[in-house]
Protein backbone atom coordinates (compact mmCIF):
# COMPACT_ATOMS: atom_id res chain seq x y z
CA UNK A 1 0.00 0.00 0.00
CA UNK A 2 1.00 3.57 -0.63
CA UNK A 3 -0.46 6.05 1.82
CA UNK A 4 -3.96 5.23 3.03
CA UNK A 5 -5.75 3.85 -0.03
CA UNK A 6 -3.36 3.50 -2.95
CA UNK A 7 -1.29 0.84 -4.66
CA UNK A 8 1.93 1.59 -6.53
CA UNK A 9 2.86 -1.26 -8.83
CA UNK A 10 6.57 -2.14 -8.75
CA UNK A 11 6.06 -4.42 -11.76
CA UNK A 12 3.81 -2.21 -13.84
CA UNK A 13 1.11 -3.93 -15.93
CA UNK A 14 0.79 -3.01 -19.60
CA UNK A 15 -2.50 -2.41 -21.36
CA UNK A 16 -1.62 -4.05 -24.67
CA UNK A 17 -5.03 -3.92 -26.34
CA UNK A 18 -8.54 -2.57 -25.95
CA UNK A 19 -11.82 -2.56 -27.82
CA UNK A 20 -15.04 -0.56 -27.77
CA UNK A 21 -18.52 -1.34 -29.08
CA UNK A 22 -21.37 1.18 -28.85
CA UNK A 23 -24.97 1.68 -29.85
CA UNK A 24 -26.53 3.95 -32.44
CA UNK A 25 -26.86 7.04 -30.24
CA UNK A 26 -23.21 6.91 -29.20
CA UNK A 27 -22.21 6.47 -32.84
CA UNK A 28 -23.95 9.76 -33.62
CA UNK A 29 -21.96 11.61 -30.93
CA UNK A 30 -18.65 13.46 -31.27
CA UNK A 31 -16.60 10.25 -30.78
CA UNK A 32 -18.68 8.17 -33.17
CA UNK A 33 -15.87 7.45 -35.63
CA UNK A 34 -13.41 6.36 -32.94
CA UNK A 35 -15.21 3.24 -31.72
CA UNK A 36 -14.25 -0.19 -33.04
CA UNK A 37 -17.82 -1.22 -33.78
CA UNK A 38 -21.26 0.38 -33.70
CA UNK A 39 -24.74 -1.14 -33.75
CA UNK A 40 -27.52 0.20 -35.92
CA UNK A 41 -30.53 -0.78 -33.78
CA UNK A 42 -29.13 -1.44 -30.26
CA UNK A 43 -30.49 -5.00 -30.26
CA UNK A 44 -27.25 -6.41 -31.71
CA UNK A 45 -29.09 -9.41 -33.13
CA UNK A 46 -30.59 -10.43 -29.78
CA UNK A 47 -34.21 -10.96 -28.74
CA UNK A 48 -34.14 -8.75 -25.63
CA UNK A 49 -32.14 -5.89 -24.12
CA UNK A 50 -30.28 -8.04 -21.60
CA UNK A 51 -29.06 -10.49 -24.25
CA UNK A 52 -28.08 -7.51 -26.38
CA UNK A 53 -25.83 -6.26 -23.60
CA UNK A 54 -24.32 -9.72 -23.15
CA UNK A 55 -23.42 -9.80 -26.84
CA UNK A 56 -21.63 -6.47 -26.40
CA UNK A 57 -19.22 -7.95 -23.85
CA UNK A 58 -18.64 -11.09 -25.88
CA UNK A 59 -17.74 -9.12 -29.01
CA UNK A 60 -15.69 -6.48 -27.22
CA UNK A 61 -13.39 -9.11 -25.71
CA UNK A 62 -13.21 -10.89 -29.06
CA UNK A 63 -12.05 -7.70 -30.79
CA UNK A 64 -9.54 -6.85 -28.04
CA UNK A 65 -8.00 -10.32 -28.30
CA UNK A 66 -7.85 -10.07 -32.09
CA UNK A 67 -6.11 -6.69 -31.97
CA UNK A 68 -3.49 -8.15 -29.61
CA UNK A 69 -3.16 -11.26 -31.81
CA UNK A 70 -4.09 -13.47 -28.90
CA UNK A 71 -6.32 -16.51 -28.51
CA UNK A 72 -8.79 -16.72 -25.65
CA UNK A 73 -6.64 -19.33 -23.92
CA UNK A 74 -3.81 -16.80 -23.68
CA UNK A 75 -5.80 -15.14 -20.90
CA UNK A 76 -5.57 -16.66 -17.43
CA UNK A 77 -8.44 -14.73 -15.85
CA UNK A 78 -11.32 -12.34 -16.57
CA UNK A 79 -12.55 -9.49 -14.37
CA UNK A 80 -15.97 -8.32 -15.52
CA UNK A 81 -19.13 -6.59 -14.36
CA UNK A 82 -22.16 -4.59 -15.42
CA UNK A 83 -25.25 -2.88 -14.00
CA UNK A 84 -27.79 -5.69 -14.21
CA UNK A 85 -28.94 -7.84 -11.30
CA UNK A 86 -26.30 -10.44 -10.41
CA UNK A 87 -24.18 -9.07 -13.32
CA UNK A 88 -25.97 -11.26 -15.84
CA UNK A 89 -24.65 -9.35 -18.86
CA UNK A 90 -21.14 -10.46 -17.91
CA UNK A 91 -21.93 -14.03 -16.90
CA UNK A 92 -24.04 -14.85 -19.96
CA UNK A 93 -21.88 -12.83 -22.35
CA UNK A 94 -18.56 -14.34 -21.31
CA UNK A 95 -19.57 -17.88 -20.34
CA UNK A 96 -18.55 -19.22 -23.73
CA UNK A 97 -14.92 -18.25 -23.19
CA UNK A 98 -14.61 -20.85 -20.43
CA UNK A 99 -12.01 -18.82 -18.54
CA UNK A 100 -11.66 -18.19 -14.79
CA UNK A 101 -14.20 -15.45 -14.13
CA UNK A 102 -14.23 -12.88 -11.32
CA UNK A 103 -17.56 -11.06 -11.27
CA UNK A 104 -17.40 -7.47 -10.05
CA UNK A 105 -19.91 -4.81 -9.11
CA UNK A 106 -18.88 -1.21 -8.69
CA UNK A 107 -21.86 0.32 -10.51
CA UNK A 108 -20.54 2.80 -13.09
CA UNK A 109 -17.06 2.64 -11.52
CA UNK A 110 -16.68 -0.99 -12.61
CA UNK A 111 -14.20 -0.17 -15.38
CA UNK A 112 -11.82 1.30 -12.81
CA UNK A 113 -12.48 -1.57 -10.42
CA UNK A 114 -11.78 -4.24 -13.05
CA UNK A 115 -8.56 -2.52 -14.16
CA UNK A 116 -7.44 -2.24 -10.54
CA UNK A 117 -8.13 -5.91 -9.82
CA UNK A 118 -6.57 -6.99 -13.11
CA UNK A 119 -3.57 -4.78 -12.45
CA UNK A 120 -3.09 -6.32 -9.00
CA UNK A 121 -3.24 -9.84 -10.45
CA UNK A 122 -0.69 -9.05 -13.16
CA UNK A 123 1.63 -6.88 -11.04
CA UNK A 124 1.62 -9.53 -8.32
CA UNK A 125 2.72 -12.15 -10.87
CA UNK A 126 -0.36 -14.27 -10.20
CA UNK A 127 -1.18 -14.21 -13.93
CA UNK A 128 0.61 -13.10 -17.08
CA UNK A 129 -2.44 -11.79 -18.92
CA UNK A 130 -5.88 -10.69 -17.72
CA UNK A 131 -9.02 -9.47 -19.44
CA UNK A 132 -11.05 -6.58 -17.98
CA UNK A 133 -14.53 -6.05 -19.43
CA UNK A 134 -17.60 -4.03 -18.56
CA UNK A 135 -20.77 -2.81 -20.25
CA UNK A 136 -24.07 -0.99 -19.93
CA UNK A 137 -27.16 -0.63 -22.09
CA UNK A 138 -29.62 2.24 -22.02
CA UNK A 139 -32.73 0.08 -22.29
CA UNK A 140 -31.68 -2.65 -19.85
CA UNK A 141 -30.55 -0.06 -17.28
CA UNK A 142 -33.78 1.93 -17.54
CA UNK A 143 -35.75 -1.27 -16.95
CA UNK A 144 -33.48 -2.28 -14.05
CA UNK A 145 -33.31 1.03 -12.18
CA UNK A 146 -36.04 3.37 -13.42
CA UNK A 147 -39.01 2.65 -15.68
CA UNK A 148 -39.61 0.51 -18.79
CA UNK A 149 -39.17 2.57 -21.96
CA UNK A 150 -42.80 2.07 -22.96
CA UNK A 151 -43.86 3.99 -19.85
CA UNK A 152 -42.43 7.17 -21.36
CA UNK A 153 -41.56 8.92 -18.10
CA UNK A 154 -40.21 12.45 -18.21
CA UNK A 155 -36.57 13.13 -17.38
CA UNK A 156 -35.29 16.16 -15.44
CA UNK A 157 -32.29 18.14 -16.70
CA UNK A 158 -30.13 16.60 -13.98
CA UNK A 159 -30.65 13.11 -15.42
CA UNK A 160 -27.94 11.34 -17.39
CA UNK A 161 -28.31 8.99 -20.36
CA UNK A 162 -27.00 5.45 -19.87
CA UNK A 163 -24.47 4.63 -22.57
CA UNK A 164 -25.06 1.54 -24.67
CA UNK A 165 -21.58 0.14 -25.00
CA UNK A 166 -18.86 -2.20 -23.82
CA UNK A 167 -15.13 -1.76 -23.32
CA UNK A 168 -12.59 -4.59 -23.06
CA UNK A 169 -8.93 -4.33 -22.05
CA UNK A 170 -6.06 -6.82 -22.12
CA UNK A 171 -3.47 -6.44 -19.35
CA UNK A 172 -0.09 -8.10 -19.66
CA UNK A 173 3.03 -8.51 -17.55
CA UNK A 174 5.10 -8.01 -20.72
CA UNK A 175 4.75 -5.37 -23.46
CA UNK A 176 3.26 -6.65 -26.68
CA UNK A 177 3.68 -5.42 -30.25
CA UNK A 178 1.87 -2.31 -29.07
CA UNK A 179 1.35 -0.79 -25.63
CA UNK A 180 -1.67 1.45 -25.14
CA UNK A 181 -0.60 2.56 -21.66
CA UNK A 182 1.27 1.52 -18.54
CA UNK A 183 -0.54 1.24 -15.20
CA UNK A 184 1.53 2.98 -12.53
CA UNK A 185 -0.89 2.38 -9.70
CA UNK A 186 -4.40 2.79 -8.38
CA UNK A 187 -6.39 4.36 -5.56
CA UNK A 188 -9.22 2.20 -4.27
CA UNK A 189 -12.19 4.35 -3.36
CA UNK A 190 -14.30 4.43 -0.21
CA UNK A 191 -18.09 4.45 -0.05
CA UNK A 192 -19.17 8.07 0.40
CA UNK A 193 -22.79 8.89 1.29
CA UNK A 194 -24.07 12.47 1.38
CA UNK A 195 -27.66 11.35 1.94
CA UNK A 196 -28.91 12.01 -1.61
CA UNK A 197 -31.92 9.94 -2.70
CA UNK A 198 -32.63 11.29 -6.20
CA UNK A 199 -31.90 8.57 -8.79
CA UNK A 200 -32.37 11.18 -11.53
CA UNK A 201 -29.37 13.13 -10.25
CA UNK A 202 -26.55 10.61 -10.30
CA UNK A 203 -23.91 13.30 -10.72
CA UNK A 204 -24.75 14.69 -7.29
CA UNK A 205 -24.65 11.20 -5.77
CA UNK A 206 -21.20 10.41 -7.17
CA UNK A 207 -19.36 13.76 -7.02
CA UNK A 208 -18.47 13.47 -3.29
CA UNK A 209 -16.87 10.06 -3.89
CA UNK A 210 -14.94 11.37 -6.89
CA UNK A 211 -13.66 14.31 -4.85
CA UNK A 212 -12.62 12.01 -2.00
CA UNK A 213 -10.71 9.61 -4.28
CA UNK A 214 -8.98 12.38 -6.23
CA UNK A 215 -7.90 14.10 -3.01
CA UNK A 216 -6.64 10.85 -1.51
CA UNK A 217 -4.80 9.81 -4.67
CA UNK A 218 -3.00 13.13 -4.87
CA UNK A 219 -2.07 12.85 -1.19
CA UNK A 220 -0.93 9.21 -1.37
CA UNK A 221 1.26 9.74 -4.44
CA UNK A 222 2.52 13.12 -3.22
CA UNK A 223 1.30 14.96 -6.29
CA UNK A 224 -0.69 18.00 -7.34
CA UNK A 225 -3.17 18.30 -10.23
CA UNK A 226 -0.37 19.86 -12.33
CA UNK A 227 1.43 16.50 -12.31
CA UNK A 228 -1.31 15.11 -14.57
CA UNK A 229 -2.13 16.03 -18.14
CA UNK A 230 -5.72 14.99 -17.47
CA UNK A 231 -7.83 14.01 -14.49
CA UNK A 232 -10.78 12.19 -16.00
CA UNK A 233 -13.97 11.20 -14.20
CA UNK A 234 -16.40 8.59 -15.51
CA UNK A 235 -19.90 9.99 -15.67
CA UNK A 236 -20.51 12.93 -13.35
CA UNK A 237 -22.07 14.94 -16.17
CA UNK A 238 -22.48 18.70 -16.08
CA UNK A 239 -24.21 18.74 -12.69
CA UNK A 240 -21.69 16.46 -11.03
CA UNK A 241 -18.74 18.29 -12.55
CA UNK A 242 -19.78 21.57 -10.95
CA UNK A 243 -20.23 19.87 -7.59
CA UNK A 244 -16.84 18.19 -7.94
CA UNK A 245 -15.13 21.52 -8.53
CA UNK A 246 -16.92 23.03 -5.52
CA UNK A 247 -16.03 20.13 -3.21
CA UNK A 248 -12.37 20.07 -4.24
CA UNK A 249 -12.25 23.84 -4.00
CA UNK A 250 -13.17 23.55 -0.33
CA UNK A 251 -10.08 21.32 0.00
CA UNK A 252 -7.91 23.92 -1.79
CA UNK A 253 -7.57 21.64 -4.84
CA UNK A 254 -8.16 23.07 -8.32
CA UNK A 255 -8.50 20.58 -11.19
CA UNK A 256 -10.49 22.81 -13.55
CA UNK A 257 -7.65 22.96 -16.10
CA UNK A 258 -7.02 19.22 -16.08
CA UNK A 259 -10.53 17.87 -15.72
CA UNK A 260 -12.50 15.97 -18.32
CA UNK A 261 -15.63 13.87 -17.82
CA UNK A 262 -16.42 10.94 -20.11
CA UNK A 263 -20.16 11.52 -19.68
CA UNK A 264 -19.88 15.09 -20.93
CA UNK A 265 -17.65 14.20 -23.88
CA UNK A 266 -19.50 11.21 -25.34
CA UNK A 267 -22.66 13.06 -26.43
CA UNK A 268 -23.58 16.43 -27.86
CA UNK A 269 -26.03 17.14 -25.06
CA UNK A 270 -28.14 19.85 -26.69
CA UNK A 271 -28.36 18.14 -30.06
CA UNK A 272 -28.86 14.60 -28.74
CA UNK A 273 -31.11 15.55 -25.77
CA UNK A 274 -29.01 13.70 -23.21
CA UNK A 275 -29.54 16.30 -20.47
CA UNK A 276 -26.57 16.24 -18.03
CA UNK A 277 -24.56 13.79 -20.18
CA UNK A 278 -23.78 10.10 -20.42
CA UNK A 279 -23.53 7.50 -17.66
CA UNK A 280 -23.28 3.75 -17.12
CA UNK A 281 -20.42 1.26 -16.84
CA UNK A 282 -19.93 1.46 -20.58
CA UNK A 283 -19.50 5.24 -20.57
CA UNK A 284 -16.03 5.44 -19.05
CA UNK A 285 -15.00 2.10 -20.61
CA UNK A 286 -15.66 3.01 -24.25
CA UNK A 287 -14.23 6.52 -23.89
CA UNK A 288 -11.09 5.06 -22.27
CA UNK A 289 -10.67 2.56 -25.09
CA UNK A 290 -11.56 4.75 -28.06
CA UNK A 291 -10.17 8.12 -27.00
CA UNK A 292 -8.11 8.30 -23.81
CA UNK A 293 -5.76 5.38 -24.50
CA UNK A 294 -5.06 6.69 -28.00
CA UNK A 295 -3.99 10.04 -26.57
CA UNK A 296 -1.72 8.29 -24.06
CA UNK A 297 -0.28 5.91 -26.66
CA UNK A 298 0.51 8.80 -29.00
CA UNK A 299 2.23 10.66 -26.18
CA UNK A 300 -0.18 13.60 -26.27
CA UNK A 301 -0.90 12.84 -22.60
CA UNK A 302 2.01 11.50 -20.54
CA UNK A 303 0.14 10.80 -17.31
CA UNK A 304 -3.60 10.52 -16.66
CA UNK A 305 -5.60 9.95 -13.48
CA UNK A 306 -8.65 7.99 -14.64
CA UNK A 307 -11.47 8.01 -12.06
CA UNK A 308 -14.65 6.09 -13.01
CA UNK A 309 -17.53 6.91 -10.68
CA UNK A 310 -20.40 4.76 -9.45
CA UNK A 311 -23.72 5.13 -7.60
CA UNK A 312 -24.33 2.13 -5.33
CA UNK A 313 -28.07 1.69 -5.48
CA UNK A 314 -30.35 -1.18 -6.38
CA UNK A 315 -34.03 -1.08 -7.25
CA UNK A 316 -34.73 -2.62 -3.83
CA UNK A 317 -32.70 -0.07 -1.87
CA UNK A 318 -34.21 2.79 -3.85
CA UNK A 319 -37.79 1.59 -3.41
CA UNK A 320 -37.20 1.15 0.33
CA UNK A 321 -36.11 4.78 0.60
CA UNK A 322 -32.40 4.24 1.15
CA UNK A 323 -29.84 6.87 0.22
CA UNK A 324 -27.61 6.49 -2.84
CA UNK A 325 -23.94 6.20 -1.81
CA UNK A 326 -21.18 6.81 -4.33
CA UNK A 327 -17.78 5.28 -4.99
CA UNK A 328 -14.88 6.10 -7.31
CA UNK A 329 -11.67 4.23 -8.12
CA UNK A 330 -8.61 5.99 -9.49
CA UNK A 331 -6.23 4.38 -11.99
CA UNK A 332 -2.97 6.10 -12.98
CA UNK A 333 -2.11 5.54 -16.64
CA UNK A 334 1.19 6.57 -18.22
CA UNK A 335 2.68 6.79 -21.70
CA UNK A 336 4.94 3.86 -22.57
CA UNK A 337 8.47 5.05 -23.29
CA UNK A 338 9.55 1.85 -25.03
Amino acid sequence: MLGKQSLQFTCKPYIISSASIVGSKEAQGPMGKLFDKTGYDDMFGAQNWEDAESSLQKEALEIALSKAKLAKDDLQIIFAGDLLGQSIASSFGLAGYQLPHVGLYGACSTCGLSLTMGGMAVAGAFVQKAGCITSSHFASAEKEFRFPLAYGNQRPKSATWTVTGSGAFILSAQPGEQVCAVMEGATIGKIVDYGIKDSMNMGACMAPAAADTIRQSLEDFGRSPKDYDKIITGDLGTVGQKLLFDLLGEMQIDITKQHMDCGIEIYESEKQHTDAGGSGCGCSAVVLSAYILKKIQEGVWKRVLFVPTGALLSKTSFNEGQTIPGIAHGVILEHYQG
